[in-house]
């Protein structure tokens, strides 16, 4: 039919665009340097390379010297952030080690006001959006795309669109809200972590007030997204980070939040060499020397 002739056309223009970005931009570290802001120097402190370890008679190097830059949690000793000497933020970095930052959440809960402003405090990972990259390459905005190729092509655009950015390093990308919808999708989102920005509908629908929703069109449009709210929130649970947004948070006291739990989240799910060498040194063993 037309339609479906539409919806490839579609399809095989956005692959060519997204072809052409890759073809400007042959690796996912280029196009991270060419989007990332200047770097800002934070002082680690580097340990010295040791000798060559043998395990199993194969000449091997502690992971500790090439992951590990001394870089802990500033929450820890329960600092106030007011009071540090560092930004927080500028730690994450390398805690993170190339680790990229993934926002979910319901249409206007700031996932892209509040991703871009973690970047920039970080200040050495990138900020994506896939909504703004799906509009450049489509030449239509989000409506547009709904309203003349349905919603079933968007989310195959979106989905391509993901594929793409998921293999940059060092960024922090702002999501749709439906993109957890499809578990192809999850499979990406979970190579990174992922942050959920949850927002009570109500405050959601004062925030969007007057914007053009593909999805909340007609009537009870509150209604509709109560609705999608309660569909999704099974998607949005498996986060790793869970962020409540109240009434009474700008953009900077979310973005602390954030910062903060993510530091948190570090702490309780370190690499597991770091898990296996601490139980080793627990019970009084030498790691693997």
């Amino acid at each position: 039919s037309n339609q479906r002739c539409g919806n490839r056309q579609l399809l095989f223009t956005s692959l060519f665009y997204i072809s052409v970005l890759a073809s400007i931009f042959p690796s996912a570290l280029s196009f991270s340097t060419f989007l990332a802001p200047p770097k800002t120097f934070v002082p680690t402190t580097r340990k010295a390379r040791s000798r060559p370890l043998f395990a199993g008679g194969f000449e091997w190097e502690d992971p500790t010297e090439e992951f590990d830059q001394g870089v802990e949690n500033p929450f820890k000793n329960e600092a106030k952030e007011d009071d540090m000497q560092i930004d927080p933020a500028r730690l994450l970095a390398p805690r993170l080690s190339g680790v990229n930052l993934y926002f979910v959440g319901m249409m206007g809960c700031g996932k892209t006001t509040v991703g871009d402003a973690v970047a920039r405090r970080m200040g050495s990972y990138s900020f994506l959006d896939t909504d703004s990259i799906i509009e450049s390459v489509t030449k239509k905005t989000i409506p547009e795309l709904f309203a003349d190729d349905g919603e079933e092509t968007f989310r195959d655009i979106e989905a391509q669109v993901l594929d793409q950015v998921h293999a940059f390093v060092r960024s922090v990308v702002s999501t749709g809200g439906g993109i957890v919808c499809r578990n192809a999708n999850w499979s990406k989102l979970q190579s990174g972590i992922v942050v959920w920005l949850n927002v009570e509908p109500e405050l959601i629908m004062e925030r969007i007030r007057g914007t053009d929703r593909p999805l909340l069109q007609g009537q009870d449009p509150l209604g509709k997204l109560k609705a999608l709210s309660e569909e999704r929130a099974v998607r949005y649970a498996q986060a790793d980070v869970k962020i409540d947004v109240t009434a009474g948070m700008d953009t900077n006291s979310t973005v602390a939040l954030v910062i903060k739990e993510l530091h948190n989240f570090i702490d309780d799910n370190p690499p597991m060499w770091k898990k296996a060498k601490s139980k080793a040194q627990e019970e009084g063993l030498d790691w693997v020397q």
